[in-house]
């Protein structure tokens, strides 16, 4: 019997067959150091080699034309663009389809993409490859950047293949001819033919080691407002597919208790009114440690009855070794480390102790709590076992890493893993977990569930309660800053300690987490005494990157503190920052065209009655892209705000497409307003948020104006994923500082000011 799967990613058929699950094997221990840092050079293929692209077959005329591993052109003159990176609504399916279709000078609408298998030989991230990292994954905003040169040359070698191909068929000089939408044209004898009519004479020609690449004179796709997305017609229509869609033959639903304390264990399971409910299979226990939680998972046909089922269980937890620890005991902890001496992560001159003579001196300590994730679609992922291979479908954004955890998990080679990528509905770093948290617990309860003589494909489904207190998140981190200020209101001196936990395994304590510290060590103002130290204590809370990294949490504190400074020295905060960035000119062109578009230089309407408004200004360059904020708010007489509009100004090289880089910004502002009222806090060691009621993601009521001013460039591409969130929560603490004279320094806000 064939398997029928809805959807993209459908896997190859076959007959029905016992799975044999092979032994449990050695617990993966793969880390993100290990991923990041430990991988042997890059091995990208992306098919620019000698020799001749040719695909054996009987009759080559009927087979795509596949001159790489990134494009694919079919006898109706249809592409195909094999995409490396995960599609979880940033956009990238759109990029990477323009710079295809510029490059070939096709349609937009003659273009499909689809995603890539993981193969980190074909389809290594080359922004990671830079860094020494062999690694297949969507993150840090690195897909334009990365597709910029690979997929125009990738495109480019296809289309000069083909033109190849068209000048040998006609007997004429490939300089004479041009592309015109896909047609391959010879102006001097009339000739005209798609790019489909020359697919097989294609395959035969050798593949360019020249490639030439259009001028941005000669772009017609890239950079036009004109240009729209390509998955927006089935995602409107429903047709798009996600895990949460996915079902294949014969497949379970799991959904799982987790410990109610991290790190804590099952003592006792009483299923007797679980397995009582008519659809429910099985339950197993699922094995947790102290990067997958485990617990105890209900098998059933359907994600409803799954979850009765769970939720019928009666399980005594053993608490002994579970984190016990409340959220203001971890604050007390790291208040007390950063008034000890941290490793240095950046140093120049030498810092300040009390204020020169005739300046000022601010000491402040910042709060800031843990966040989660909170996409839209929570954790999910499909396993299916059989004939000594592995399946799995997912919104995967974690490919050489989930590869390798799952192929460990089952006893498995990575080769014989194979991975069927999916849209993901949002992420922000969540599915690209270090230690591919949910993976592996899928693969677990497969391995359970066989142990229980169940075969079946499982497919994990989280509820948001599940996903909200899985226990990874953005670090909880407070930090202790002193500046000086002399008496001519110059900014002298910034001391900075750091105390978070960190983003990735550090190989020994006193390394530095360049992640923890990024956006504090490298802000970009001239102060001529600086220094940056961290602290990175260990907890059983485990920490990850979420969308923009640590700039999340050091935008607030650093862009906040400037304008302190500015008023401590008695200047406009705009003309004190543009002062401290005389060599910066992309940071001064953002600041400057904010400041312009968003009316700086005129006073500010007044609010209703009795209200009080203010604007506040901050600056951050993320992922190489450069963003300056201004936001205007208005505050009630009982200490209540709204967020009336938001200007901003980015630089993030050449622009791919402008409507996409308007709604990344857009929706990064979104992001980042959240942190003004959300967090997640643990008492006695359980997690108090489970949803959005006390989890407050931003309402739409809640979304202020928005406008987005784009710096013309001809650099290359950036990052436009993330580097809109980090300004957002600091240019509104400043404009509520403006407008009540409070010091904002914790966060959440909550919907009430509490001034420190």
């Amino acid at each position: 019997m064939r398997d029928t799967i809805r959807g993209e990613g459908a896997a190859q058929g076959g007959a029905q067959s016992t799975a044999q699950i092979p032994g449990n094997g050695a617990r993966a221990t793969l880390t993100r150091r290990q991923f990041l840092a430990g991988m042997s050079a890059l091995t990208l293929a992306v098919g620019f080699r000698g020799g001749l692209a040719v695909a054996a077959s009987l009759d080559p005329a009927k087979l795509p034309f596949e001159p790489n591993a990134f494009i694919r052109v079919d006898a109706h003159g249809m592409v195909t663009v094999v995409s490396e990176y995960l599609e979880m609504g940033q956009g990238t399916f759109t990029g990477l389809a323009t710079l295809a279709a510029d490059e070939l000078d096709v349609p937009l609408d003659k273009v499909t993409v689809v995603p890539a298998p993981a193969d980190v030989k074909k389809y290594a991230n080359p922004m990671f490859a830079s860094f020494g990292w062999t690694l297949q994954a969507t993150g840090g905003s690195t897909a334009m950047a990365g597709a910029w040169k690979q997929m125009r040359e990738a495109a480019a070698a296809a289309r000069m293949m083909l033109v190849a191909a068209a000048a040998k068929a006609w007997q004429v000089d490939a300089a004479t001819l041009r592309v015109e939408d896909g047609t391959i044209v010879h102006a001097a004898s009339g000739r005209r033919a798609g790019y489909g009519q020359f697919v097989a004479a294609a395959a035969r020609e050798s593949v360019p080691t020249n490639v030439v690449l259009k001028q941005p004179g000669e772009f017609k796709l890239i950079g036009s407002p004109k240009t729209r997305r390509v998955d927006i017609p089935e995602k409107v229509n429903g047709s798009a597919i996600y895990t949460q869609d996915i079902k294949v033959p014969g497949m379970l639903v799991a959904v799982i208790a987790h410990p109610p304390r991290l790190g804590g264990k099952v003592l006792h399971v009483d299923a007797s009114q679980a397995k009582a409910i008519k659809g429910v299979v099985a339950v197993v226990e699922v094995p947790g440690d102290g990067e997958v939680q485990g617990g105890v998972a209900v098998l059933a046909h359907n994600t409803w009855v799954a979850r009765q089922g769970r939720d019928a269980l009666k399980i005594t937890w053993d608490d002994s070794h579970a984190f016990a620890l409340s959220s203001d005991d971890i604050y007390k902890q790291f208040r007390a480390l950063a008034d000890q001496p941290g490793v240095i992560a950046e140093q120049r001159g030498t810092v300040l102790g009390a204020a020169p003579d005739g300046g000022k001196y601010i000491e402040a300590v910042y709060e800031q709590p843990y966040l989660s994730h909170a996409a839209m679609e929570p954790l999910n992922c499909l396993v299916r076992l059989q004939g000594g291979r592995c399946e799995i479908w997912n919104g995967e954004q974690w490919h050489t890493g989930d590869q390798a955890m799952a192929a460990q998990e089952l006893g498995l080679k990575p080769e014989q893993v194979t991975i069927h990528q999916l849209y993901a509905g949002g992420s922000f770093g969540r599915r690209a977990n270090p230690h591919s948290d949910y993976v592996r617990e899928t693969c677990r309860i497969v391995r359970a569930a066989h142990a229980q003589g169940i075969d079946a494909p499982i497919k994990l489904v989280w509820m948001r309660e599940d996903d909200m207190r899985a226990g990874y998140y953005r670090p909880l981190t407070v930090h202790k800053v002193r500046v000086a200020i002399d008496k001519a209101g110059n900014l002298v001196s910034w001391n900075h300690d750091v105390v978070g936990q960190s983003f990735m395994q550090l190989p020994k304590p006193d390394s530095v987490d360049p992640v923890l510290v990024e956006g504090s060590a490298d802000i970009p103002y001239d102060i001529p005494n600086f220094r940056v130290t961290q602290h990175a204590p260990k907890l059983p809370v485990q920490t990850q990157w979420l969308r923009s990294v640590g700039h999340t949490h050091a935008a607030f504190v650093g862009e906040t503190m400037m304008d302190e400074a500015a008023r401590a020295a008695g200047k406009n905060p705009y003309a004190f920052r543009h002062a401290l960035l005389a060599a910066r000119p992309r940071h001064r062109g953002v600041l400057d065209l904010v400041a312009q578009k968003a009316g700086w230089s005129t006073p500010l309407a007044a609010g209703p009655q009795g209200t009080r408004r203010g604007r506040g200004i901050a600056l951050q360059v993320a992922f190489g892209t450069y963003v300056a904020q201004v936001a205007e708010v208005t505050v009630q007489q009982d200490g209540s705000f709204t967020v009336d509009r938001i200007v901003c100004a980015v630089d993030c090289g050449t622009v791919v497409n402008p409507d996409i880089v308007a709604a990344q910004v857009e929706g990064g502002i979104g992001f980042g307003l959240t942190f003004l009222r959300a967090g997640i806090t643990f008492d006695k060691g359980h997690v108090t948020q489970g949803n959005f009621n006390d989890y407050p993601v931003l309402r739409m009521n809640g979304m202020p104006v928005v406008e987005v001013h784009i710096v013309p460039s001809k650099e290359p591409p950036t990052g436009i994923g993330e580097p809109g969130v980090p300004p957002a929560a600091p240019a509104v603490a400043n404009a509520l500082a403006a407008a009540t004279g409070a010091t904002l320094r914790a966060l959440p806000l909550g919907d009430t000011l509490r001034p420190a």
